[in-house]
């Protein structure tokens, strides 16, 4: 059996996505690692404790468990994360020496790559890597990042034997931004858990959340922060034509900027004069945000950048029309004007003008989401672990990549 060790060091898995830096990446990590085990392989995630009542190890099912590795204050933020990698590293090194070794290093992010690029050097490893996001990626949406970041993932990536993208767009983006890497790229698309994310009843919905059957409603759903723009939602929805409309936004304040964030859009709401026609819901269970996605009538993507964009899909296999950024694997996604409408610039009044439209017209918008639900079906867990288990093959079976 291969063993594969999954590095995940800010932020865990079994956390909450939508609360403080989980989101879409702990979906990534659990959903996926679940997979690969059903598939007959031996995990094991490491990610770094965040409470001092956390047990070492979590079994989670069989062939899959996750390690708590102590690194750190465990209320570090996460801007100084950088400063106990090495701390992490060794913790995982330690852990995979004294439970007889691995195959495979996997990394989630930058910071997990740098550890994982320490442990193969160590251990003699292949690293496979996959980023979520790019700092280069995110500057050109206006996220500038540090960079020490940018040095730190220019390195991983001169030293990685294979990187993880999820989709031809963000493989065109990562090939412009930063070349031909020594390592292999490969295309692996997250999946969508059909079980729970398939399209039901909006009046259902609508009576299970308490929200109105008899008015138009638009979803938001992820972090609180400036990457995501809620502040075009919100603009959006002023602008809408049915003054009925209501914006239900899920999810909670995330990173530095967060409850700045949250202020900012607050003092938006009040200024635009909708504080009335916008619902704010904590952050949900993974598996009940899709009675929120079945509820609403459209939902609104309006990232700066998007590596995938775990909820479009959602809303997609949920048979909801999107509206989203034309920006990374959005553009995948979202097909213009058959699942949804995709917004170049990112413009309240060209969003507006698209939801409008949706709203306007149930029987098209009903004819959207259907087609969105069909597209989704094509999106599999068991699929993406499939692609994965032919990387990890392949760099188990060739000379490792070395530093350049």
């Amino acid at each position: 059996m291969k063993r594969v060790s999954i590095l995940s060091l800010h932020t865990s898995p079994l956390a909450q996505p939508g609360v403080g830096d989980g989101g879409g990446m702990n979906v990534y990590v659990r959903e996926l690692v679940s997979a690969l085990a059903h598939a007959g392989l031996d995990c094991t995630t490491y990610t770094r404790a965040w409470r001092p009542d956390l047990p070492r190890v979590v079994n989670v099912e069989p062939n899959h468990r996750v390690v708590h590795v102590e690194a750190g204050d465990f209320d570090l933020p996460k801007n100084d994360l950088v400063s106990v990698v090495d701390v992490f590293a060794e913790g995982v090194r330690d852990h995979i020496l004294e439970t007889g070794g691995t195959d495979v290093l996997h990394g989630n992010y930058w910071l997990s790559g740098i550890a994982g690029h320490r442990v193969k050097h160590e251990l003699n490893l292949p690293l496979v890597m996959t980023f979520h996001t790019f700092s280069r990626v995110k500057a050109q949406g206006g996220d500038p990042e540090p960079v020490s970041r940018e040095d730190a993932e220019s390195s991983i990536i001169g030293c990685t034997d294979a990187i993880c993208v999820s989709c031809t767009e963000e493989e065109r983006q990562f090939r412009s931004l930063y070349g031909i890497p020594p390592g292999t790229i490969e295309i692996v698309a997250p999946g969508v858990e059909q079980a729970f994310f398939a399209p039901g009843e909006k009046r259902g919905a609508r009576h299970a959340l308490r929200l109105p059957v008899d008015v138009p409603v638009m979803l938001f759903v992820g972090r609180i922060q400036p990457l995501k723009g809620l502040d075009v939602a919100v603009e959006t929805l002023a602008r809408l034509a049915d003054r009925r409309a209501r914006l239900v936004v899920v999810g909670g304040a995330s990173g530095n900027e967060g409850e700045s964030e949250v202020a900012r859009i607050r003092s938006l709401i009040e200024s635009l004069g909708v504080v009335d026609r916008v619902d704010f819901v904590a952050p949900q269970a993974h598996h009940m945000l899709s009675t929120y996605y079945r509820a609403a009538d459209v939902v609104i993507v309006p990232s700066r950048s998007e590596s995938f964009g775990l909820v479009a899909l959602e809303a997609a296999a949920c048979g909801v029309p999107v509206v989203a950024s034309g920006v990374g694997g959005l553009i995948t996604i979202v097909e213009d004007g058959v699942t949804g409408h995709l917004v170049a610039d990112r413009s309240p009044d060209v969003f507006a003008s698209h939801v409008d439209r949706i709203l306007s017209h149930p029987v098209q918008a009903a004819a959207m989401g259907a087609r969105a639900a069909e597209n989704a079906r094509r999106y599999t867990w068991s699929f993406a672990a499939a692609r994965l288990r032919r990387a990890y093959a392949d760099v188990t079976s060739r000379n490792r990549i070395l530093c350049r």
